[in-house]
């Protein structure tokens, strides 16, 4: 497929044509992985990156997050598209957040726990929250969701702010790994709100 690429675009650069911009996709992952490492190898040219027909949203997510994973981390591609069987939209956000995951774009990020035998709240509804309204504040914040003690705040010191569900309907509100306050836990989401909302972060980090 490369050399195919190579060989076109050495023609059309015989014809005069020099913006160009070459794409090299394939539903398998090495073989696009591979395409694109030994084209960008041997052509300085700009290349659009992605995996043709991924698939429906989670394995389609997969298999993009691992070929453009490895190009990105090596410095291959200029542009990208996310190819889901489901809206554009999806597709976008996958897109954004692959790129937010390799530290290439910045926004707000959530980390929160795999849900175990020790998970003290529903950490998934309460991220999925959190993460809606870190997008519509638009702050360049991380933010933890950890459901027992055991997992924050040490486990997410990383974060700039965050909060841990801890026992007997209890639970900690907490800013890069430091406890701030103790509250119930049915008012731990809404405190996070409020010091989200409330202005006193400016989002650049």
């Amino acid at each position: 497929m490369s050399e195919t690429a190579l060989r076109m675009c050495e023609r059309l650069e015989r014809l005069g044509f020099e913006n160009l911009k070459v794409s090299l996709k394939a539903f398998d992952v090495r073989t696009t992985v591979e395409a694109n490492l030994h084209f960008a190898r041997r052509s300085p040219l700009p290349l659009h990156i992605g995996v043709t027909e991924a698939g429906p949203v989670l394995a389609g997510t997969v298999r993009s997050a691992a070929a453009l994973g490895i190009l990105l981390h090596q410095g291959v591609g200029d542009t990208l598209r996310v190819s889901l069987s489901a809206s554009p939209e999806i597709e976008v956000r996958v897109g954004v957040h692959l790129l937010r995951s390799l530290g290439l774009r910045r926004g707000p990020v959530v980390v929160s726990c795999p849900t175990c035998g020790r998970t003290r709240a529903p950490v998934q509804k309460v991220a999925a929250r959190i993460e809606r309204l870190l997008e519509r504040l638009g702050k360049d914040l991380v933010v933890a969701v950890m459901g027992c003690e055991v997992n924050g705040p040490g486990e997410a010191r990383q974060a700039d702010i965050g909060v841990a569900f801890g026992p007997k309907g209890t639970g900690l509100l907490f800013e890069r790994g430091t406890i701030v306050e103790s509250a119930p836990a049915d008012r731990l989401e809404r405190l996070l709100e409020q010091r989200l909302t409330a202005g006193d972060r400016d989002g650049g980090k």
